[in-house]
């Protein structure tokens, strides 16, 4: 009789040998990690959860002060506290999974050295504890964009492309999530990459339309920028609730497949990594 195990251990698996059907039955852990995440960040702080919305609202008073009143820069008629916040809050999500997945295997390196369980569950709790915080300041941003809508009367003119929110939270996740699990695979070997990732972050910020509209950049030089595929991302987002952006469906289209594809290469790369990292960590 042929015998039937719950999980079996290879020392060595296929570069395409994904068991997703593992991360599944661990989904318990899954959610185990995803509350660690949430309740130790602001531990033992005076203000607790309350940070969640005074690092963005800090942010945005220093862009309203420096890019709003010093450099004048334009913001499309868009009351500048709404305009930077719309950038901030999605931008932040990104940076978080981004940053966070890029140290899955030198923050977690003794847990993954003493119990087995799927590795891609620490950079997915990542992402789903990210997307609380997220949701967190979502709330701000809809406070401000309820104020400045029903109050004030300025240029907003939402549209029925803010159907397409919940796409453009994924692509943010997917990418961000993919990139993470690329430079953690390959900081493992060559440790000062993550040097370079925490400058690096910030300047892709400002590659991309953040703090400023993409039609403020000289059209010769837009072309650049539209290689960006958060930049479509982001304009999405600002054209669909402001109605103040560059929207380009051919462009959404290229976000989306430049999220595919790093998404897949990201856990290809992570698969392969993760049976010898501990060689080399």
């Amino acid at each position: 009789m042929k015998e039937e195990w719950d999980i079996v251990l290879k020392p060595k698996r296929n570069l395409f040998d994904i068991n997703l059907k593992q991360v599944y039955d661990y989904r318990d852990l899954l959610f185990l990690f995803v509350k660690r995440d949430v309740v130790t960040t602001y531990k033992q702080t005076i203000l607790g959860p309350v940070w969640f919305f005074v690092q963005p609202i800090l942010t945005v008073v220093i862009y309203v002060f420096i890019f709003g009143k010093v450099a004048k820069i334009s913001t499309d008629n868009i009351p500048m506290p709404l305009f930077y916040v719309s950038g901030i809050v999605l931008w932040n999500y990104f940076s978080s999974c981004f940053n966070q997945t890029a140290d899955t295997f030198a923050k977690n390196a003794n847990l993954f050295g003493k119990v087995f369980f799927p590795r891609l569950i620490v950079p997915l709790s990542v992402v789903i504890s990210n997307l609380i915080k997220f949701a967190i300041q979502f709330v701000l941003f809809a406070g401000i964009y309820c104020y400045y809508l029903f109050f004030e009367k300025t240029a907003i003119q939402p549209s029925l492309l803010i159907f397409l929110f919940p796409l453009l939270v994924i692509m943010m996740a997917g990418m961000g999530l993919g990139f993470g699990l690329i430079f953690s695979s390959l900081t493992t070997k060559y440790k000062d990459l993550k040097f370079l990732l925490q400058f690096g972050v910030q300047l892709l910020m400002y590659a991309t339309p953040v703090i400023y509209p993409l039609s403020t950049i000289p059209e010769n030089y837009q072309f650049l920028f539209k290689l960006n595929p958060l930049t479509h991302i982001i304009e999405t987002f600002k054209t669909a609730f402001l109605g103040s952006g560059t929207l380009s469906w051919e462009g959404l289209l290229y976000a989306f497949g430049f999220t595919v594809v790093v998404l897949a290469l990201g856990v290809i790369i992570f698969n392969k990594t993760e049976q010898t990292f501990m060689d080399t960590v």
